[in-house]
């Protein structure tokens, strides 16, 4: 590759690195899969890099490139056995309430629980939509599909993390504010 090429890849990877990550952990949930997804995503840019370096939107082709790597990640049989019910530890910010903290982050590890119950093309909808705040057509091409597609599997994806979400709720036994 020329240096110039690397130069730009470098750029691209140092920019995006760090969102590329975020949405591989809501994608999968555990920060050490999200950083192997990540780089791996980045490695089959750096590949590609002579063909796609003159895309108009490298970012949405880089988000399509990790959603087909965690795709193929839950495929493997290896990871269909591992079991993660261990809970992630979270650091409090001692500047902020302690009971409004509290309430906070219950809040939202509910929602993380209940977004890695949700099935994988749904939870993909799910986050490129509200999370990664991309519209249905930015989605659909990142998902290969079409608006249609996206649209329902938001939808259904939302009706499950709903239930998901009351059925979490409910059996915590703690009320929600």
């Amino acid at each position: 590759m020329r240096k110039a090429d690397e130069q730009g890849f470098r750029e691209f990877a140092a920019a995006n690195a760090a969102s590329l990550r975020r949405t591989a952990y809501l994608f999968c949930g555990d920060w050490h899969t999200a950083e192997d997804l990540m780089q791996s995503s980045l490695m089959k840019m750096y590949l590609a890099w002579k063909r796609i370096k003159d895309l108009d939107n490298l970012i949405a082709y880089a988000r399509k490139v990790l959603l087909r790597t965690w795709l193929d990640e839950k495929r493997r049989p290896w990871r269909r056995a591992e079991q993660r019910d261990g809970e992630l530890p979270d650091a409090a910010d001692a500047t902020v309430d302690p009971d409004t903290t509290s309430a906070k982050l219950w809040a939202r590890e509910l929602v993380h629980t209940a977004l890695l119950q949700v099935p994988p093309r749904q939870r993909a909808a799910l986050v490129l939509r509200y999370f990664e705040d991309l519209s249905v057509a930015e989605v659909a091409v990142a998902m290969g599909c079409t608006e249609g597609t996206v649209k329902s599997q938001t939808a259904r994806g939302l009706a499950t993390l709903r239930t998901i979400v009351e059925k979490l709720d409910s059996s915590s036994g703690r009320v929600a504010s």
